[in-house]
Parts: structure tokens; sequence; C-alpha cells
């Protein structure tokens, strides 16, 4: 009896750290996910709910001409930008990929547009 209120204690210790060891989700972005902005948006900023890992963070942004992002983009703690080339009325694919710096690794897509393009 002795043991087992330590090893109890121990898992349910273990069992509350859990959720610190969270990933790197996708908590908003600009322009916002599935909108339709009126104008050309400049840059893409991604804010997600952890610091993230610079060198293996990636975005992606394609639209009906092909590839429209700037390349590599820049990380500052838990936001991602990248620049945007000039937009066309259209609706544009952003796919992501993020490694926190608790070595999670996440990713995901969504789309927005520009003017009342397709």
């Amino acid at each position: 009896m002795r043991t087992l209120l330590p090893v109890s204690a121990l898992l349910v210790a273990l069992a509350a750290a859990n959720p610190a060891q969270a990933h790197a989700f996708l908590d908003h972005a600009n322009p916002r996910v599935g909108s339709t902005v009126p104008t050309a948006p400049r840059e893409l900023t991604l804010s997600f709910t952890q610091n993230l890992e610079p060198s293996f963070s990636t975005v992606t942004v394609s639209g009906p001409g092909g590839r429209v992002d700037q390349g590599k983009p820049q990380i500052s703690g838990n936001t991602m930008r990248v620049g945007l080339k000039a937009l066309s009325p259209g609706t544009y694919h952003v796919r992501w990929r993020a490694l926190s710096v608790d070595t999670h690794t996440t990713q995901g897509s969504f789309t927005f547009k520009v003017g009342g393009g397709t």
C-alpha cells in the first residue's frame, strides 16, 4: 500500500504535464482563413500557438498564375511572415508546415480570395 500512493501520485503528475507538450497549431492568419479581401495583401502572416523553429518551418502561397510567395518566410517567436508578389483577383492556396520549439511538427492548408475572383 505504501508504494501504491507514490506510484499513483507520479501517474497523476505525468497526466497533468501532458498538455504542456502541445504542438504549434495555427491560431490565426492575415488574410484570414477562408476570407475574401477587397485588395491584394503584400504579406501573409501566420500566428501559431507556440514558438517556431525557423530552420524547419515553411509556407507556400500559390494562385491562378502559380506560386506567389517571395521565398523563405521570416519567423519571430510564434509568427511566420512571407512577402507576396502582386496578386490578381482569384483564389490563393496557403500551405504551411511548422516545427515548434518542442520538436513537434504540424501542417495545414487554407485558401483566401482576392476581390470577387474565383
